[in-house]
Formats: C-alpha cells, structure tokens, sequence
C-alpha cells in the first residue's frame, strides 16, 4: 500500500481534482459527542463539515428522526425508564434477529422523553459525560439547524439523510420515501444543486426517490452481502463498469466502504476510476480515528482506542481521487481536506 506525500499534488492532477472534497459528518461529530444529536451536528458544523448526516427513521406516529437504527438500545436510556418496559420486542429486520426497543412502537411525544448516549462508550469514554444532555432530534430539527447555520456562518452547510431499512419499514406500513421528500420540498430542497444528498443501501427505493425528487442520490454499498430489498445479488456484482453504469442510471455517486478502496493490504482498487468513468462521484465511509477502525498502516500503538494518524489517511484517499468523506471527526477531515487544496494548489 502506498502512503501519500510529495506526489499528493501530481496525484490531484492526475485524477483532475479542481473542487476540493466534501467533508460530511457522519451521524455529526461523532467522536466527540453522543451520534445524531444536535450537540454532535452543533460541534461538526463549528469544526467546518460541509454536510452532516442524519440516519432517518420513522415512529409510530410517522414523524422521521435521526437514529443510526430503529433499535434504540444502545442510542438512548430508555431501558432505565419503566414505564416502556413492555415495549421491548425481538424482530427480524434486513435478515438480522434482534431483541430492544425500536422507534417504530413510540410516538415522537414518547422518544422525547428518552435521552441520547453514547454508543461506544469503551471506545469513546470521554463522549460518556455528554450522555443524558440530549434528546433524539427530528429531521425538522436537523433541517433547521442546518440553514440556521448557513446563515450564521455564512456558508452552506448540507443535510445527507440516509433511508434506513426502506424495505422494512414499507412493510410495516411506514414508508419513508414520500416523508422524506416532503420536508425536503418544504425546505425548499429540490433542486440538483440543493444542499442535500439522499443516500440507502437499498436500490428500488432510490429508484423510488429519483421519480419523486430532483435532489441528488448516492447508492451505499458495503464491503460483503448485498442490498437488503434483493435488487442485485451482492455489493460486489454492482462494482463492476457494468454494475456501476446500472447505479449512473439513477444515482449521482455511490458511497463505498473504505476498503473497497483500497483493501487492508495490497494495492488499491480500480473503483474510483471505474466509478468516475461511469460518471460517478465518490464518497466513501467511514473514517475515524481510533486504531480500531483505521487502516493497519495508520494505526499508532495497540490499545484500539488510542487514536492514529487519521489525517494521513484521509490524504491517502483524497490523493486517490474521492470527491468526498464521511468522518466522525469532521475536524480532521478539514485539515486533511485542506491540506490537500494545498498541496494541489502548490503542485
């Protein structure tokens, strides 16, 4: 594996990078703060993330709210409340057995009275002493913390919702496409060149949302296993230039894992250039700093909380070509970025 520096610049050329890389704060500044709450959007949008990421899913009463899944275990206190303890259930979701308590069963008075933690507490001790502060914000409220701070700052700053288990929850009879789009519309959201980028895992509903908006669409795709609606056999059939021509169909990008990128070890892939040849943008996931999520070469002593040299990575990739990055540490990620502009600009 090759590692950026003195060729970053000739790499920027090479891949005739002119906009510097989106930086998009996955679940907010999820690093420093207990995931999609309005303190770690707040924190990301201070740092200098040009979008934050709301993870959308629906309660009982149909509101969407910011949770990575509709299990809410982890995420929120509510096993300490009593009054929701004959509210836990086990259900099959994507394919996956699970026992918690899930959004879907609480109305969004019900959630409000919950409060966020954080998830990965052996990882990420320090974010335990935001637990309690916060409660699960709706779209509403991430939508209107996004144009409050465009104007504050002066600079734009994006939503990029992703659809969580579309397949599922229109089974249930709580779709969250039209929801959606909606309240994009509402905000004024519908254009190409709107601040806001939709992504899923799934492929028949962006299919869905590419009729219904003109807001632009990123299809996810994960390292192993396949969609969950059963649209293509797997991940990797849809990385092929055939595979990829079929999302330029009805996506703008697709947001790749990292190591589909450039593996653990060896050399990188060829998908960001079969990507661009198909017309497609790239925004890969999910950079963090901790040693047990960076790539072998980044990490710095054994303990996996201890953090790496995250920005070095981020070169790497940015050297490589991506148009963007999630990242749970949008600060970084800035640097990194614009490092990077630098480099080029110098280059």
């Amino acid at each position: 594996m090759v590692v950026p520096g003195a060729a970053l610049g000739q790499d920027h050329a090479m891949h005739g990078k002119t906009d510097k890389p989106i930086v998009i704060a996955h679940r907010g500044a999820s690093g420093e703060r207990p995931e999609h709450t309005l303190l770690s959007y707040q924190r990301a949008i201070e740092q200098g993330a040009d979008f934050i990421e709301p993870d959308l899913v629906p309660t009982k009463d149909g509101v969407l709210v910011a949770r990575h899944e509709n299990n809410i275990t982890e995420t929120t206190d509510v096993a300490s409340h009593p009054e929701f303890a004959d509210r836990k259930a086990t259900k099959t979701i994507d394919g996956e057995t699970m026992t918690g308590w899930f959004t879907e069963d609480f109305t969004l008075a019900e959630l409000k009275t919950l409060r966020a933690k954080e998830r990965l507490p052996k990882l990420r001790p320090d974010n335990t002493k935001f637990d309690g502060q916060a409660e699960v914000p709706t779209l509403d409220e991430v939508i209107a913390l996004a144009k409050k701070a465009s104007k504050e700052t002066g600079r734009t700053i994006g939503i990029y919702p992703e659809t969580k288990h579309p397949s599922y929850f229109a089974s249930i009879g709580l779709p969250l496409e039209q929801r959606l789009v909606e309240k994009l519309k509402a905000a004024g959201w519908d254009r190409a060149d709107a601040p806001v980028f939709i992504q899923s895992f799934e492929v028949n509903n962006l299919k869905k949302l590419k009729a219904m908006t003109r807001v632009r669409l990123i299809q996810l795709m994960a390292g192993a296993g396949a969609p969950a609606d059963g649209a293509q056999p797997s991940y990797k059939a849809m990385i092929t230039p055939e595979g990829l021509k079929a999302v330029a169909a009805y996506a703008y990008g697709i947001g790749p894992e990292l190591t589909m990128i450039q593996p653990a070890t060896g050399p990188a892939t060829t998908l960001i250039a079969d990507a661009h040849a198909a017309g497609l943008k790239l925004h890969p996931w999910t950079f963090r700093a901790e040693n047990f999520f960076l790539l072998p070469s980044y990490r710095s002593g054994a303990n996996p909380a201890d953090h790496g040299r995250l920005k070095e990575e981020i070169l790497y990739f940015i050297g490589l070509g991506v148009d963007g990055f999630f990242t749970d540490f949008p600060y970084i990620g800035v640097e990194a970025r614009d490092a990077a502009a630098g480099a080029h600009k110098g280059g």
